[in-house]
């Protein structure tokens, strides 16, 4: 796919919930367009609706109305067996919480999204993979074998393996030093900017934020403000301003 297709839309997206009776409103009218090749990060408030945002995009929850395109796919229409499908085909995720399982090596955890799409991963390209995001010489140890650094290592070779349409990123160096969350967000960066990957993650870190090439800010379930090619001070100071406008109420 060329880098002028879009391989994530989202217009007018509506997210709403039932809280004993009373509707909450999590998402209120977002639309975006991603194409191949871009690193966005996603920004806001906490109670902005950056979870939903990305539970709708990724094909995890139905927005109340609009529409979500994954890949050129509408996914609200699809049935929930077509949704996992297109999931395990088409998106990526990494998030804090890693999901590898604890009783299979790297190189199987790695593998396993080919799996669930009914496909054998080839051994070598797997090794290839995981030496360059730096855990080559673990690809037989288990998870609980690996810093939590080298765990998100798994979780970002997983995604090249798999090479999904969109990969989002949930919060990805929360849990992680400085040091090993710059490295992970340098492979992100290398995915997007070497090998056409589309990332969109969503953190509240500014200076994770400043890797993407967009920074789009999210308050009270709507896109509020963007900065592109933004620096950690200027997005820091973006969401100092956001945060003050919902103590205040504007």
């Amino acid at each position: 796919m060329g880098h002028d297709a879009a391989v994530l839309t989202l217009h007018d997206v509506h997210k709403s919930y039932d809280a004993g009776g009373r509707p909450v409103r999590a998402l209120a009218g977002v639309s975006l367009t991603r194409r191949s090749g871009t690193f966005t990060a996603v920004m806001g408030p906490s109670g902005s609706g950056k979870s939903t945002l990305l539970q709708c995009a990724a094909g995890l929850d139905l927005p109340t109305s609009g529409s979500v395109l994954i890949d050129g796919v509408e996914v609200t229409t699809m049935s929930e067996t077509a949704r996992t499908k297109l999931r395990r085909r088409r998106v990526g995720f990494i998030f804090q919480e890693l999901n590898l399982l604890p009783t299979l090596s790297v190189a199987e955890n790695a593998g396993l999204p080919l799996r669930f799409a009914g496909h054998a991963p080839d051994q070598e390209k797997v090794r290839a993979i995981l030496t360059r995001v730096g855990i080559g010489g673990r690809m037989h140890d288990r998870p609980a074998e690996l810093s939590g650094g080298q765990q998100q290592r798994v979780a970002i070779a997983r995604t090249l393996l798999a090479e999904p349409a969109v990969t989002f990123a949930d919060e990805p160096t929360g849990a992680l030093d400085t040091a090993s969350a710059r490295d992970v967000l340098d492979l992100l960066s290398e995915s997007v900017r070497v090998h056409g990957r589309t990332v969109v993650m969503v953190t509240h870190d500014p200076v994770a934020a400043s890797y993407a090439d967009e920074v789009l800010f999210l308050a009270d379930g709507r896109f509020v403000d963007a900065l592109a090619s933004p620096s950690a001070a200027e997005v820091a100071a973006r969401m100092a301003d956001l945060r003050g406008d919902v103590v205040e109420g504007r």
